[in-house]
């Protein structure tokens, strides 16, 4: 996906003013250069551009609330010069994997005077003897290059990941958002109780139903049965005494 579509989803509906956070990491980028990021972004304080193939850093708007600047995994050699004009209040550069070879690079870099924290890992540059003492004093303003300051102690996670103001905000909000869910999912449930039976046990109880007049109807069958054998056998005793009549009635008749 180009540079330019992935902004356009990125938005998501949004203006670009209401932007604070854009990742655009592994696009693509036009010729090795930003495209479709423009100055209409200028609420933009985190920005993210990791493995799109860019080699300069040239078409870069003017975005004055950019705060954290990723750049890793590209191609840059060079002209890091326009940063201070068209970001001019960057915290947090990350360079890592470009094609930064010697100190003269960054010399620029100079002119950035809120920079505090630099990332220069798998650069040339850092082969370089002397490479973090000649760092810190080409840059006085910063306090930690590749996550350690001038003492090698180690930068806190704030100044090394995910220093943007307003993400923790961000976060929060998802939180929130997860208990709003499982609040719901819980009504459903009471609700689905309060509902009383469901469909399959109302079907349960008319199989039930069914037996019944089932075993009803076996009886009734087994009664008729039986009352049929009883007239059977109160016809047959009649027509037997029918004939024993006509005998009787002769015999009186002779007497």
């Amino acid at each position: 996906m180009d540079m330019k579509k992935r902004i356009h989803l990125e938005l998501r509906n949004r203006t670009p003013s209401d932007v604070k956070e854009l990742v655009l990491d592994n696009c693509r980028s036009n010729e090795g250069k930003m495209e479709g990021l423009t100055a209409e972004f200028e609420q933009l304080e985190f920005l993210s551009t990791i493995n799109v193939g860019l080699t300069s850093v040239a078409n870069l708007p003017k975005l004055a609330k950019l705060k954290k600047l990723e750049l890793s995994d590209n191609r840059i050699s060079g002209g890091l010069d326009v940063l201070a004009e068209r970001c001019p209040n960057l915290t947090h550069l990350n360079l890592s994997g470009n094609k930064i070879r010697d100190l003269s690079t960054m010399e620029p870099l100079k002119k950035l005077v809120s920079l505090r924290s630099l990332d220069l890992f798998n650069c040339e540059v850092t082969n370089l003897s002397d490479y973090r003492e000649n760092v810190f004093k080409q840059l006085p303003q910063l306090t930690y290059l590749d996550g350690y300051d001038c003492a090698d102690k180690e930068a806190p996670d704030s100044d090394t990941e995910g220093y943007v103001d307003g993400l923790d905000d961000d976060d929060d909000d998802d939180d929130d958002d997860d208990e709003d869910e499982e609040e719901l999912d819980d009504e459903e449930d009471e609700d689905d109780e309060d509902a009383g039976p469901v469909a399959g046990d109302e079907d349960d109880e008319g199989e039930e139903e069914e037996d019944h007049s089932g075993e009803e109807e076996e009886e009734e069958e087994l009664n008729d049965g039986e009352l049929d054998d009883d007239e059977d056998d109160y016809e047959e005793e009649r027509g037997q005494k029918r004939k024993r009549d006509p005998e009787e009635d002769g015999e009186e008749e002779e007497a």
